[in-house]
């Protein structure tokens, strides 16, 4: 593929090195610009990888589309758009993106897996649920949009939890509030952890990144899904590409494990 990258920050440059990699042309690696990217620069360009800021997405895709680029996998969080005004641009343009707070398959999962244990445990009192997370210092949004993903299927899932915490509030939780962690420090490229803590017992489903690898190569297993046949204008879920992976064959060529779809199946299907 021909591609083009967005931002040129940790994930950006882990994005390039992974296209590289495979042997795929990277005809170049944006950061921000002082005004908007010329459409020229997308010109002949098969997929545009959006890893910038999100005061910066809606005029990147407006400039790519411009360039004649349809097909977006877009990364960056806390947009300063609504999805409705950027599936309307995609739609406009009869463009198709795919658009996720993280692309790493493991995080994909784990959030479905962190769904059922919310199922199960949501039917116990005594187990609270919790979320905390832990990024780089230089990490601009707190809490980080995965962290905010797994509350949001916390919150659809729990029984009384419907709210995350007031953070600006002083004093106990209400009993339909969860708490969201978040710690910058240091130079890690990100830790999610969601707990359920019960007064004899703590159980804990958590996924730490060792470097930003994972998530270069779920962002390209989006860019080929885009690829592989026409898909319908606007934004795309991650969980499609998902799907696909799990029910067919891994990026590498290998079946998934029939008892791993049977469970993604049935969170699914909840």
């Amino acid at each position: 593929m021909r591609a083009i990258v967005l931002g040129d920050g940790p994930m950006g440059r882990a994005l390039a090195a992974g296209l590289a990699e495979r042997g795929d042309e990277v005809c170049a690696v944006l950061g921000r610009p002082h005004t908007t990217h010329p459409p020229g620069a997308f010109e002949g360009v098969d997929v545009a990888f959006e890893f910038s800021r999100g005061a910066a997405v809606l005029p990147n895709l407006a400039a790519a589309l411009a360039g004649g680029c349809r097909r977006f996998v877009v990364g960056t969080t806390a947009w300063t758009v609504t999805p409705a005004e950027l599936t309307a641009l995609l739609n406009q343009h009869r463009a198709a993106a795919v658009a996720a707070p993280s692309f790493s398959p493991g995080v994909n999962l784990l959030a479905r897996l962190v769904e059922l244990a919310t199922h199960m445990f949501g039917a116990l009192p005594a187990y609270d649920p919790y979320v905390l997370e832990w990024h780089r210092q230089g990490k601009a949004d707190r809490p980080s949009g995965t962290a905010l993903e797994l509350s949001r299927r916390i919150l659809a899932a729990h029984p009384v939890k419907r709210q995350l915490a007031d953070r600006a509030r002083s004093g106990p939780l209400r009993p339909d509030e969860l708490e969201v962690g978040s710690i910058r420090a240091g130079s890690a490229p990100g830790m999610h952890l969601v707990g359920f803590d019960a007064p004899g017992e703590t159980v804990e489903l958590r996924l730490t990144a060792r470097d930003r690898s994972a998530y270069a190569l779920g962002a390209i297993a989006a860019a080929e899904w885009l690829l592989a046949t026409p898909r319908a204008p606007g934004l795309h879920s991650f969980d499609e590409v998902v799907d696909e992976l799990v029910a067919g064959r891994s990026a590498a060529g290998v079946p998934a494990p029939t008892e791993l779809t049977a469970s993604v199946a049935a969170v699914a299907a909840r």
